[in-house]
C-alpha cells in the first residue's frame, strides 16, 4: 500500500495530535524504503536531508509516538537493532504482521506477505479460548544470491 500523506495527517489530528514537518519527515523517510527495515539512526539520517535542525532524540521520540498508533512498526532480527517499517494503521485495521525471511549468511531480510498462521490461530482458540491478536515469524535460511537453491540441492 503506498503511503497517504493525507491519511496519516488526519489520523493524528483525530487522536488530538498535530501534524508535525518531523513526524511526517519520518513518515516519508521509512515509506521512501519500503524493501528496507531502518534503524532509528538510519531514519535520522533521511530525514535530516529535509529538517536539518533535527535532533536524534525528536527521531526517537517520533518513532515511539508513531509506533503506538500503528504508523510504524518495530521489528527485530536478533541482530542488536532496533529497525523500523510502515505499519498498518493507515489501511483502516491494526493487522497481523507480514513475515520475514532472513539469510544467515549476508543478513538480507526479505519480507513474505502470505499469512500462513490463520488455521493455527483457529484452531488455538477452539481449543484454548485464546485470542491471537498478532504474531511475529521470522524464518532463517539462505536467499537466493548466498546460493539457497544450491544449499538445498546439495541435502537432498
Amino acid at each position: 500500500m503506498a503511503f497517504d500523506k493525507g491519511k496519516a495527517e488526519r489520523l493524528l489530528k483525530d487522536r488530538g495530535l498535530k501534524v508535525t514537518r518531523q513526524r511526517m519527515a519520518v513518515l516519508e523517510a521509512i515509506d521512501s524504503c519500503p524493501r528496507e527495515h531502518l534503524t532509528a539512526e538510519e531514519i535520522f539520517e533521511l530525514v535530516k536531508a529535509d529538517c536539518p535542525d533535527i535532533g536524534l532524540a525528536t527521531v526517537y521520540r517520533t518513532i515511539q509516538l508513531l509506533g503506538s498508533l500503528h504508523l510504524i512498526d518495530r521489528v527485530s532480527f536478533d541482530d542488536g537493532f532496533v529497525r523500523y517499517e510502515m505499519g498498518s494503521a493507515l489501511e483502516g485495521t491494526v493487522r497481523h504482521r507480514h513475515h520475514h525471511l532472513i539469510c544467515i549468511k549476508c543478513g538480507r531480510v526479505i519480507s513474505f506477505q502470505d499469512d500462513l498462521l490463520e488455521e493455527l490461530e483457529g484452531k488455538i482458540i477452539a481449543t484454548t479460548g485464546f485470542r491471537v491478536v498478532d504474531h511475529e515469524v521470522k524464518l532463517y535460511g539462505y536467499c537466493v544470491e548466498c546460493g539457497g537453491d544450491l544449499i538445498e540441492e546439495k541435502r537432498e
